[in-house]
C-alpha cells in the first residue's frame, strides 16, 4: 500500500517480538497491531486466529469534497495502482448516483470500493 501511494505504515507490532507472549504458536510472527497512514487515510489491522481472511469485507475509501481534474486523475491513478496484480470488479467512473466510485480485489485478496463525490 505504501509503493501505491495511500500513505505509510507508521506501527507495526509482531506477537512475540520483544519477548511478547503469544495466544498459540501459530500466531508467532503475525500482525498484533498495525496502523497505516496518508492524507485523509487512517486505519488500523490486525491478525486473527479465530478468523477467515477477509473473506465478505470491504475497505472502502471515500474521499470528500469537489473533485477537481488533478484529485480525479491522482484518485484513479491510486485505483489502477491498487488493482495490480489483482483485479478490478468495477471500474472506477462516474456512476449513476452522481459520485464516481469503482471496486477492486487487490494483489493480497483484499477488496477495496473507492467512492468520490463530484458534487
Amino acid at each position: 500500500y505504501e509503493q501505491c501511494g495511500l500513505g505509510r505504515g507508521t506501527i507495526l507490532l509482531r506477537w512475540g517480538d520483544n519477548n511478547m507472549p503469544v495466544r498459540t504458536e501459530a500466531m508467532r510472527g503475525k500482525v498484533l497491531h498495525a496502523r497505516f497512514e496518508g492524507p485523509g487515510v487512517l486505519f488500523h489491522a490486525s491478525d486473527n486466529d479465530d478468523a477467515e481472511p477477509m473473506k465478505g469485507s470491504a475497505m472502502m475509501l471515500e474521499f470528500d469534497g469537489p473533485a477537481a481534474a488533478p484529485e480525479v486523475l491522482a484518485r484513479q491513478e491510486l485505483f489502477a495502482r491498487m488493482a495490480e496484480g489483482g483485479r478490478i470488479t468495477v471500474p472506477f467512473a462516474r456512476q449513476y448516483w452522481g459520485t464516481s466510485f469503482g471496486m477492486l480485489v487487490d494483489a493480497f485478496g483484499v477488496q477495496w470500493m473507492f467512492s468520490c463525490s463530484n458534487e
